[in-house]
């Protein structure tokens, strides 16, 4: 997947359409539904793949996973509002020539109709459809534990990338949550909602090290969320990720700090410059993101990108819009 160019005109268009028919961009979940959409179920899904292809000769893969329970609930909306955003300061400002996206949804396994949900990497205006598809479950299990163990297992194993593959180079893949994974991706879990056997279960410390051989990874803690404060929250994912832990106290400026985090580690930009292109556009967005990505830069350094085996290498296989 991944062919095609992203279109703001087309992206404007449908907006306006649906607010002149009362529409909702979730119409699959607003419409009463109890189940994941086909399109998004990760059940029997061999890969999801990101693919050079002649519109795209130097693809790189750009996930985002984001807890649709509880608080967490109104995440897609915003960032369905935010694409044209998030598509500008990565494509005009030129932090990445290539991206492709692929959008998808955490739950928890032991509990809600949809643990997983996950779109296709695209890099056109089906991204937006993949959102529209999305279930917002706003369940969860009531403990502060959500799956997200399980969408690193996926991402880990059923993606397919070529610009690890072919170049050698990670992708990106942000999580946005305000709760614990669980300590353990489950056999009897990956078996019912993905397929597929395991032998035993795997310990996220594993999961992470593996799945952080293809993707660089982050997880944003946005203010508001249930546990947003909790210590332990932020303990738990700073033991696994460092820095790569970011605090967001806005929700609406995710997909600002999505671009300019990855503008950073691109080495594209400095700070400076990335709140520079957010004022530039008359976004409100830059103190928040300032924030979050203060120690970031700070620490900055060019992506450290892990050298794929040879054997993978050859596998051929009314604001201004930013």
């Amino acid at each position: 997947m991944g062919s095609g160019h992203w279109s703001t005109d087309v992206y404007d268009a449908a907006a306006s359409y649906r607010a002149a028919s009362g529409a909702s961009a979730f119409a699959y979940s607003d419409s009463g539904a109890a189940k994941v959409h086909p399109d998004l179920d990760p059940y029997g899904v061999t890969v999801r793949e990101s693919r050079d292809s002649d519109d795209h000769p130097d693809s790189v893969a750009v996930a985002v996973l984001f807890d649709v329970t509880g608080s967490m609930g109104t995440v897609p909306r915003t960032l369905q509002t935010k694409l044209p955003d998030l598509l500008g300061l990565l494509l005009r400002k030129g932090y990445l020539e290539h991206p492709q996206i692929l959008f998808g949804a955490i739950g928890d396994a032991t509990c809600d109709r949809a643990p997983l949900q996950v779109g296709q990497f695209e890099s056109d205006n089906r991204m937006d459809d993949d959102l529209g598809k999305i279930y917002l479950e706003s369940g969860g299990g009531g403990q502060m534990t959500e799956s997200y163990e399980l969408g690193m297992y996926f991402m880990a194993r059923h993606t397919a990338i070529d610009c690890y593959e072919k170049r050698g180079k990670r992708g990106y893949l942000f999580m946005i949550g305000d709760e614990l994974a669980y300590p353990k991706v489950k056999r009897r879990e990956v078996g019912k909602v993905i397929g597929g056997e395991l032998e035993g279960d795997v310990p996220v410390e594993e999961m992470l090290r593996e799945l952080q051989r293809m993707y660089e990874v982050y997880f944003i803690i946005p203010e508001g969320g249930y546990h947003s404060a909790s210590r332990e929250l932020r303990d738990f994912w700073q033991g696994l990720l460092g820095q790569h832990v970011l605090y967001l106290d806005d929700l609406g400026a995710a997909a600002e700090t999505i671009a300019l985090t990855i503008g950073l580690a691109e080495d594209a930009i400095d700070l400076g410059e990335g709140l520079g292109h957010l004022d530039e556009a008359g976004s409100t967005a830059g103190a928040s993101v300032g924030r979050a990505l203060a120690r970031l830069d700070a620490d900055r350094a060019p992506v450290a990108t892990s050298a794929a085996p040879a054997d993978l290498r050859a596998t051929p296989s009314a604001t201004t819009r930013l």
